[in-house]
């Protein structure tokens, strides 16, 4: 959503634990697969949305990019959580350009924040079907002191930042060009990460609803941690082992921790549903990286009582033979979707 110069993009999803990087090349209205790779962060390089170590990072980024041997020098990046304030917003109508000279103004009531600290960006989605002569505007604020550490990371590694965008959204765009909904099915995708849940409930390309939960897979490490009085290294690799067969502590552990993420995203969408009024979720589709915890699909579909299945952002990407090893694509896919979104992305693009 904020924009900076149309040339190429790598799209670079940085993460609490780990980077993944997806290129596409456009031609002839289908996206072809360039590189797609993944690397892991320091422990603690990122706290809470917040980069504590850019040079880490820096160095992370850099070292992907030299591992997948990109050589696009421009990359879109996104951020979530407490980094991003995002309101769906009714204005009165007026242009893009009116707006633009007013939004400061306007979004001040909006932002927790003195309106000199933040950057704002906006998108019109259309007219307010519940009020004549009003508008929806998807009003989007970050403060100012986040978006340069993003600048200067990129800066860092020696590619420049153009986009810089959101993490709901970027899920968005990899799904809309990669599956093909009914104009009036109201879908929800929740991307699921090490720290925050990104929930974003969509109908007909339009963005009615965003949620970030502060509930990841560092929750399931935690009680692995508490329960067994292991390091975290040790807690993350029974829960993505399950702990093996006969640990039946580890899978409790697991299990609950599905229900209470389950029970969050519920709240959520019980949530949208009580003040929007608007039509029945119809179906769910789960991304990031806690979206391959074991059974976790399973105990969210059973929560919502709706279809639940793993997003698949490569489906409609023409990927060249042999470049990757059979099973690669569809085992990375969750954990890229967001990357997908981001390289799809282009100077100017709401």
């Amino acid at each position: 959503m904020f924009s900076f110069r149309k040339k190429e993009l790598v799209g670079i999803d940085i993460g609490s634990t780990s980077i993944k990087l997806v290129q596409l090349r456009e031609t002839k209205g289908h996206y072809e697969l360039v590189k797609v790779g993944m690397a892991n962060l320091p422990t603690e390089a990122i706290v809470d949305n917040t980069l504590m170590d850019i040079s880490a990072i820096a160095e992370g980024v850099r070292g992907l990019i030299r591992t997948v041997n990109v050589t696009a020098q421009q990359a879109a990046c996104s951020i979530a959580g407490n980094s991003v304030i995002i309101r769906k917003i009714s204005f009165p109508e007026m242009t893009a350009e009116e707006l633009e000279e007013q939004i400061n103004w306007e979004a001040e009531q909006y932002i927790p924040f003195d309106i000199n600290d933040v950057n704002i960006d906006f998108h019109i989605l259309g007219p307010d079907e519940s009020a004549p002569k009003r508008m929806n505007v998807i009003l989007v604020a970050s403060k100012k002191d986040i978006i340069h550490d993003y600048v200067t990371l990129f800066d860092t590694v020696g590619v420049t930042l153009t986009v810089l965008d959101v993490d709901a959204f970027a899920v968005q765009n990899a799904f809309e060009a990669n599956y093909d909904p009914s104009p009036d099915e109201v879908i929800a995708l929740a991307n699921i990460g090490d720290a925050t849940t990104n929930l974003n409930i969509v109908k007909g390309g339009e963005s009615l609803f965003t949620r970030d939960i502060q509930w990841g897979g560092k929750q399931y490490t935690q009680e692995i941690r508490k329960k067994l009085a292991v390091k975290g290294d040790e807690a993350e690799k029974l829960k993505l082992s399950q702990g093996g067969a006969s640990d039946e502590t580890v899978l409790g552990v697991i299990l609950s921790c599905n229900e209470s993420l389950a029970m969050e995203l519920y709240r959520s969408m019980d949530f949208y549903g009580a003040n929007t009024g608007s039509d029945k979720i119809t179906r769910l589709y789960v991304s990031g990286g806690c979206s391959k915890t074991p059974f976790i699909l399973d105990a969210i579909r059973k929560r919502l009582d709706i279809p639940v299945e793993l997003i698949d952002p490569f489906q409609k990407i023409v990927c060249p033979d042999n470049m990757y090893p059979p099973g690669f694509l569809k085992d990375v896919g969750p954990h890229v979707a967001v990357a997908m979104g981001l390289a799809m992305r282009r100077y100017g693009d709401k």
